[in-house]
């Protein structure tokens, strides 16, 4: 319960379904608990032009009188990735009559613990310069994910496509997974509370972006505003990635899926807004002078633990090195833009592979 006399932040969440309308009813039906402590909490429940009837369950499960009043359905007519399918609803909260404090993006896979958005919010409101702040994420099996990280660079390009730890080590490059940080370079968007006074400044995701890496570069803008971003271990949510996609991310020796063409796009784009053309191409040439010294060290026998994946090298070479004039071209939405427009995306001479693939978030 919130404490008698203590003025709570008015906090929105705001989850983004493809194709999984059960998932994202479970999702929504979790943060019923966190009302007492955050009386105003709301949801947006946001269809991202699924076309499989996940639009109408979400409509006919958000009846329930448990979850009418505070939750709410938006369907939309495309699927204009996930990014600008969360625009659509933040453009609405933030230019509505009672624009929220701090909005919370949650996948629709993503089920939360008790206590877990109150503790997001406590975050903001311990750290006023604070701009976001982001759950640990848990698999099923309840132990811990990815959920904080540094920026990219092409020291850290190299260990990630070496897989080898002691290479970091030698050369001083720390690696990009930081979850032992409490403020940390960026924050999975699967659960993270974003202040809405930080994205009045930085702009909302930039809609250039169709799937992947768009959170990366929002809270790139973020940290460029003078704001800092936070992980806070406390907050917990079990997290079943790749629902929509089904691009999931397996631990240990094996070989995972290979990952669609969007995801090099998505990169590309990161590294070049991010540290312009020539950098975003070393990065991509230092990955894969790393990958070629784990395929070395592999053949003989001293793989280790990294896990590969299929065609990555390939694929990499065909999608990911060099940057293009409109990967170069920032599309931030700013808070009050029209609503409903057409993403940058869509736009584009040549989409990346875009909705015609069925997928829409991680």
């Amino acid at each position: 319960m919130s404490e008698p006399g203590v003025t709570r932040p008015n906090v929105a969440v705001v989850i983004v379904n493809y194709r999984t309308a059960e998932l994202a009813l479970r999702s929504v039906r979790a943060l019923a608990g966190e009302r007492p402590a955050l009386p105003g909490l709301r949801a947006i429940v946001v269809d991202g032009g699924s076309g499989d009837g996940s639009a109408e369950a979400i409509a006919a499960g958000l009846a329930d009188p448990a979850l009418a009043g505070w939750a709410t359905p938006l369907p939309l007519p495309i699927n204009g990735g996930f990014g600008w399918a969360n625009n659509q609803a933040i453009l609405r909260l933030m230019q509505g009559a009672n624009p929220p404090d701090y909005i919370h993006l949650l996948n629709p896979d993503a089920e939360i613990e008790p206590g877990a958005v109150r503790l997001l919010a406590d975050v903001l409101d311990t750290h006023p310069e604070c701009g976001a702040v982001g759950s640990l994420l848990l698999d099923p099996d309840g132990t811990p994910s990815g959920s904080a990280f540094r920026f990219w660079t092409p020291g850290r390009e190299l260990l990630r496509g070496s897989g080898t730890p002691a290479l970091g080590r030698l050369l001083g490059i720390k690696p990009v997974l930081a979850n032992d940080q409490v403020e940390v370079d960026w924050a999975t968007g699967a659960s993270v509370m974003l202040r809405a006074a930080a994205l009045r400044q930085s702009g909302l995701f930039d809609d250039g972006f169709f799937l992947y890496f768009e959170e990366v570069e929002l809270m790139w803008r973020i940290r460029a505003a003078g704001w800092t971003i936070r992980h806070e271990p406390r907050s917990r949510v079990v997290h079943v990635a790749g629902a929509s996609t089904q691009v999931r991310y397996t631990k240990g020796p094996k070989l995972r899926p290979r990952l669609p063409a969007y995801w090099y796009a998505a990169r590309r784009r990161f590294l070049a807004l991010t540290q312009g053309r020539t950098k975003a191409a070393l990065a991509s040439a230092a990955w894969l002078a790393g990958h070629g010294l784990w395929t070395l060290r592999r053949l003989a026998g001293l793989g280790g633990n990294r896990t590969a994946t299929e065609a990555e090298a390939a694929d990499l070479l065909r999608h990911g090195v060099i940057p293009s004039r409109e990967d170069l071209t920032p599309a931030p939405v700013a808070w009050n833009d029209p609503i409903d427009r057409t993403p940058t995306w869509m736009l584009r001479s040549r989409p990346p592979l875009s909705s015609r693939e069925g997928i829409s978030q991680t």
